[in-house]
């Protein structure tokens, strides 16, 4: 756990905020872009921890920074718009998420970033990353927003395509546009402007996206269907666990009263536990104590991802392992039940 103190506060259109940090204890690890960070809140008996992305750079000289857009009925969104300070104090846990880049000083690939509102956080970080550690990338953002008022970072874009015109080129689209064809991303529009900005070998291409799901979906699968590989298309999800679905839009599902033995293994020691069918293992692992690694508790991040050694989990919902690693016993134990007596799990 490392100690933050807020250094400024941004505010930005469209409900969101920028907060910048000083690491009070100086020994903060050094993050990659894309990465996310987890504040870390203890309201009495209860621990809240919620992650948002950098959207500061390690490779530029600047503080660090996560941006945050305001959630209508979230707790800690709303904290940290309304009641948050200069000068507070935030604990934070170490950085996290796989969704990175990685600088490739003599690469000469183009990179495409697709991004929705809020989703330009992590996006923000890499362009700025590629940009200064890469000497020939073509980066390419393309940035959906309703209108051009409700675009966050949007004069902070124009100066860095201002100072490297010939290596980033910035698509906006706004939803508020008079041309219909352009005002949203649709497969048509996103294969033309592939097809038009993509200056090399089409496996050397990356592709990062970051936004709704149904965004998403709509550019890995008009890129796979474009030929480009699945490993080359790699996604960031937003989730907010406040936001919870009306319970009535789903058909009941029959509750497993069964409980089961499951035997964790964490930081070099076995854990017994005895985990009901409708609970999670990281809940039960939790409720004894075990300082499990988490952060979402949705199936959103890769925070908590595991290996079953034996046994059989099922997961509630899965944003991060490939169909391959789920075959090959990888979990994310926020959302696993035990579906076998005598399940083993190593945690990673």
């Amino acid at each position: 756990m490392y100690e933050f103190k807020v250094s400024e506060i941004i505010k930005r259109p469209n409900d969101i905020i920028s907060i910048r940090f000083e690491d009070i204890s100086g020994k903060f690890p050094t993050y990659k872009a894309g990465q996310f960070l987890t504040l870390h809140f203890q309201f009495g008996e209860r621990e809240v921890r919620r992650s948002y992305s950098f959207s500061s750079s390690p490779s530029v000289n600047e503080p660090l920074e996560i941006t945050v857009k305001r959630v209508e009925n979230g707790e800690i969104s709303r904290l940290l718009h309304h009641r948050l300070n200069i000068g507070d104090r935030i604990n934070v846990l170490e950085p996290q998420g796989l969704f990175t880049y990685d600088p490739e000083i003599d690469s000469e690939r183009t990179v495409f970033l697709f991004a929705a509102g809020v989703g330009i956080t992590p996006l923000y970080s890499i362009l700025k990353t590629a940009l200064l550690k890469e000497k020939n990338t073509q980066i390419v953002l393309i940035y959906s927003n309703s209108s051009k008022e409700k675009t966050a970072f949007y004069e902070e874009l124009l100066a860095w395509q201002q100072r490297y015109p010939t290596r980033l080129h910035i698509e906006f689209i706004w939803s508020n546009s008079k041309n219909l064809a352009k005002a949203r991303l649709n497969r048509e529009y996103l294969i033309s402007l592939v097809n038009h900005y993509l200056e090399e070998s089409s496996s050397e291409a990356l592709f990062y996206t970051c936004g709704p799901l149904f965004y998403m979906d709509l550019v890995r699968f008009t890129l796979l269907g474009m030929g480009f590989p699945d490993e080359n298309v790699r996604k960031e999800t937003f989730h907010f666990p406040e936001e919870e679905e009306d319970d009535d839009e789903y058909e009941e599902e029959e509750v497993d009263t069964n409980e089961y033995n499951v035997i964790l293994r964490f930081n070099g020691q076995e854990h017994h536990l005895l985990v009901p069918g409708n609970d999670t293992v990281l809940n039960v692992g939790l409720s004894q104590k075990i300082k499990l690694p988490y952060s979402c508790k949705s199936g959103m991040c890769s925070t908590c991802i595991s290996q079953v050694v034996k046994g059989a989990v099922k997961m509630d919902y899965n944003e991060v392992l490939t169909d391959s690693e789920v075959e090959r016993g990888k979990c994310l134990i926020c959302v696993s039940h035990p579906t076998e007596d005598g399940t083993i799990i190593e945690v990673m």
